[in-house]
């Protein structure tokens, strides 16, 4: 993902897996989705901690999404990002590990931190080298303690900061119109593919950005 010193006149896409997928399915219904999408980054975020598990479905994603010039990055597991080639790790957890993958995984790789609705979260992981904040949920959502990420967070975090910050979490089409002058991303997930057809409900948020 590049960084950004001002927010973009339109945020970009950065796309996150359902929870769970069906590995002979997913691969290629991500592939259509990119091929109609521009997406700036992929993260596999699995629910399961079976290590064979994410270790197969990050391979098939690295063939979909390395074929079309697209970082991949996986939630937490930073040793397996480091072993199966991957472009980074996103922590969901706390910016207090974005020194130590930023470490373990060297300068070229993607760290990234989801620091719920904190602005002092997200200060301290852009202090510790992430190359990206995640604020969210900006909507209703089950994500983190259920506080909401307003946006006069993301306002003033594009006024003061230079890392790039990331929106996620219960996006509808109010939300993103809302939030758009002040993210450099949105991160879009379930919204999309809990839909009959995740590329019209993703043009359908892309249609509120502008």
């Amino acid at each position: 993902m590049d960084s950004a010193e001002q927010t973009p006149e339109q945020p970009q896409i950065y796309l996150v897996t359902p929870p769970s997928f069906e590995l002979g399915q997913f691969p290629g219904q991500l592939a259509r989705v990119l091929d109609e999408i521009e997406v700036a980054c992929v993260r596999l975020d699995l629910v399961s901690r079976d290590e064979d598990t994410l270790s197969r479905a990050a391979d098939a994603l690295r063939e979909v999404t390395h074929a079309r010039d697209i970082a991949l990055v996986i939630s937490d597991h930073q040793i397996l990002a480091e072993r199966l080639g991957l472009d980074g790790v996103h922590l969901s957890d706390s910016s207090k590990s974005v020194r130590s993958a930023r470490k373990a995984l060297g300068t070229e790789a993607i760290v990234g931190c989801f620091c719920g609705a904190s602005r002092h979260e997200g200060i301290t992981a852009g202090e510790a080298g992430a190359d990206y904040v995640c604020f969210g949920p900006v909507g209703t959502s089950g994500l983190g303690d259920g506080a909401i990420a307003e946006a006069e967070l993301f306002q003033w975090w594009s006024e003061m900061i230079e890392v790039p910050v990331v929106a996620e979490g219960g996006l509808t089409t109010e939300v993103v119109r809302k939030i758009s002058p002040f993210t450099d991303f949105f991160a879009v997930g379930e919204e999309i593919w809990r839909e009959d057809d995740p590329v019209a409900a993703m043009k359908a948020l892309q249609a509120a950005m502008s």
